[in-house]
């Protein structure tokens, strides 16, 4: 899948969404001025450890990407506003951010049990080899070089 979101208020943000990844590309005045010239901004979806989605109401909604080891903002919504990871917007897009925020958790859940299946089967393949060493069909050098190929060291 690949889409983009443009949020024209307060300031233009274009958002583009990939399989595996968010852009944040900012554009006019009102970004300048909150986050300078920053260009675009590309977080992969397993660098995210948490969305959070403020509801727009008296104030403009915003939607702010934890990253892994990365310092979380706590300031709310007026140091939202100077935060690179974090995506202002009006009334209008609430539903667009609703949806962006379950599938970036969507994704992010599919990434992880790719990974977690990888893991399981490079450990069967080491499992495999080391019952092939025991019964003297390759030797100790082979056994270790397939492992740390498998382990990708």
């Amino acid at each position: 899948m690949e889409k983009e979101i443009l949020i024209k208020s307060p300031g233009k943000t274009l958002i583009k969404v990939t399989d595996d990844s968010i852009s944040i590309i900012r554009k006019g005045f009102i970004n300048l001025v909150n986050q300078g010239i920053k260009g675009e901004k590309t977080i992969p979806f397993k660098n995210i450890s948490a969305v959070q989605l403020k509801k727009p109401g008296m104030s403009n909604g915003y939607i702010q990407f934890t990253l892994l080891g990365g310092n979380e903002n706590r300031g709310g919504i007026l140091a939202a506003t100077k935060d690179e990871n974090t995506i202002m917007f009006t009334k209008k897009y609430w539903n667009e951010m609703e949806n962006l925020k379950k599938y970036i958790e969507k994704q992010q859940s599919i990434l992880d049990n790719n990974s977690k299946e990888t893991q399981i089967s490079s450990a069967d393949e080491i499992k495999k080899y080391k019952e092939l060493l025991d019964e003297g069909i390759i030797n100790q050098d082979e056994f270790d070089f397939k492992k740390k190929e498998l382990l990708g060291l």
